[in-house]
């Protein structure tokens, strides 16, 4: 009788644990390579959840870094860039905001929510799927957005992209898709 115990006390332990823990690794298979991010429930929970919620109903599918600063950043997930008017790109979204959590610093590989400037948004709300990497620490971005996961594996690849040939609009002379996005 004690053995059962235990054994329904340690199997409620193990499902109780499995439920509760949330999927917080997205592989984005671009047409440069894989780039693997780790999202942060802890300090950004709002943002790492539709991260998530996103990736999962296939809306980065297809779509293109659309903006690339060498030494700065790469940034994507603007749904615009499925289209054949490039001068519309960083301009879309999912058609909401996200509510500011910012707390973590911007160091080299960290993914982060980009956003409207303070003139029209003083509450540093952020777009709801635009999303950059940085390229290297940027400290001038620190208590300005939200950071909100990690690059884990695939930096190569990132900094693959950050190569690629721009315009003077910062925009890839040739496309950087991401192919497909889900989560591990």
């Amino acid at each position: 009788m004690r053995f059962y115990k235990i054994f329904l006390l340690a199997s409620a332990i193990f499902f109780l644990n499995s439920c509760s823990q949330k999927e917080d690794t997205v592989i984005m298979e671009t047409n440069y390579g894989l780039i693997k991010i780790k999202v942060d429930y802890e300090n950004a929970p709002k943002h790492a959840e539709n991260f998530i919620k996103l990736v999962k109903s296939d809306f980065y599918n297809k779509l293109q870094f659309h903006r690339i600063i060498p030494g700065f950043m790469i940034q994507g997930g603007d749904p615009l860039s499925k289209d054949d008017n490039p001068n519309n790109d960083g301009t879309g979204g999912p058609g909401y905001m996200i509510p500011a959590e910012i707390k973590l610093k911007h160091s080299r590989g960290n993914l982060a929510a980009a956003r409207m400037g303070d003139r029209v948004n003083p509450e540093k709300k952020s777009n709801g799927s635009q999303f950059y990497i940085c390229l290297q620490d940027l400290p001038q971005l620190d208590n300005n957005y939200t950071v909100f996961g990690k690059v884990v594996d695939g930096m190569d690849v990132v900094d693959k992209i950050a190569k690629v040939k721009t315009n003077q609009r910062d925009h890839p002379n040739t496309p950087v898709i991401i192919e497909r996005a889900y989560v591990k």
